[in-house]
């Protein structure tokens, strides 16, 4: 197996991850949790087949400006309800906007189809949601772990199998001292590359083994009977959260969010496709207050994401 990048998204000051799955069941869920003040937040959705909850109010110009967590699930447009669990439990502990007669957490979600890989009457919810929450800080596990645990990658060959994905993580630390980090559920209909050194890292397999790679499929170039299928809209979607932990305004952390999708797209071919409901969250924990250089923030950003998507198939291998 080759070496893991290094580094991963809980080296960003103020940031937790915790997880849980039905490894019969093939789902789970991964939470990323801010401080508790919640950190700046914004979001963008690439993908044409989205299952997300409260992305709108995450939008510029719109009243709230911060998260106190991001849920990313498995159990399609099903997954959303953990969600629920995890704002119980924050307002709970007192976390959220302070509304006077409550506080609200800004939990906002994104989800991917894993429905045909194990039980599909079996899906995360708010207890599933609750559990993986109550498991922040346990350590960050990669791979085939919480919405990670039913993901599968290469799906546009027909009569060919699909690999396995996960989830993976990854961090830079920049000379300023902030740190950049990336956590991505890979569930994506297209094959994984690492782009720096150009090989295929998962694609739809023969019976036998042998690799049906789609890039030679959409150029015409792959003999019968592995031909390009069109998987229904909805049933892949690439879904995680980037986290820096200096001080970004509102446009800003959403752009950070807009210009990681170019990691993805880095690592994944094709992405963005319409079956795909890819979605990237940004968070910034604010621990580093003067000015930084934000194409540097923006640069490190792309790279830790297609890091990120890499080690999530690296640690399924190993």
């Amino acid at each position: 197996m080759s070496k893991l990048y290094p580094g991963d998204i809980t080296q960003v000051h103020g940031i937790r991850v915790g997880q849980m799955q039905n490894e019969k069941a093939k789902t789970g869920v991964t939470v990323v949790l801010g401080p508790r003040e919640g950190a700046m937040a914004g979001v963008s959705v690439r993908g044409g087949a989205p299952g997300t909850r409260e992305t709108d109010a995450l939008k510029p110009g719109n009243l709230v400006e911060v998260a106190h967590a991001v849920v990313l699930s498995g159990g399609s447009a099903f997954g959303l309800a953990a969600a629920d669990g995890v704002m119980r439990f924050l307002s709970q502990g007192g976390i959220g906007i302070d509304m006077g007669i409550a506080r609200v957490p800004i939990v906002p979600a994104a989800v991917l189809f894993d429905l045909g890989v194990g039980d599909a009457n079996v899906t995360p919810d708010a207890a599933m949601g609750r559990a993986a929450v109550t498991a922040a800080g346990k350590g960050l596990q990669q791979g085939a772990f919480g919405a990670g645990c039913g993901c599968t990658v290469g799906k546009l060959v027909q009569n060919a199998l699909p690999h396995q994905g996960g989830i993976g993580s990854a961090s830079i630390t920049l000379p300023e001292g902030v740190t950049v980090g990336a956590l991505i559920a890979v569930n994506a209909v297209g094959d994984v590359f690492d782009p720096a050194s150009g090989k295929c890292l998962a694609c739809a397999r023969t019976p036998d083994g042998t690799a049906v790679l789609a890039d030679g499929l959409l150029q015409g170039n792959a003999p019968a009977p592995y031909q390009v299928r069109i998987p229904p809209p909805g049933t892949n979607t690439t879904i995680g959260v980037i986290a820096v932990d200096c001080r970004l305004s509102k446009d800003q952390v959403t752009r950070l969010a807009d210009v990681s999708h170019g990691g993805l797209a880095r690592a994944i071919r094709p992405s963005h496709t319409q079956m795909d409901g890819d979605t990237l969250f940004a968070l910034a924990t604010e621990r580093v207050l003067p000015e930084v250089n934000f194409m540097k923030i923006c640069s490190a950003a792309q790279e830790v994401t297609a890091r990120a998507v890499v080690n999530a198939i690296l640690a399924v291998k190993g």
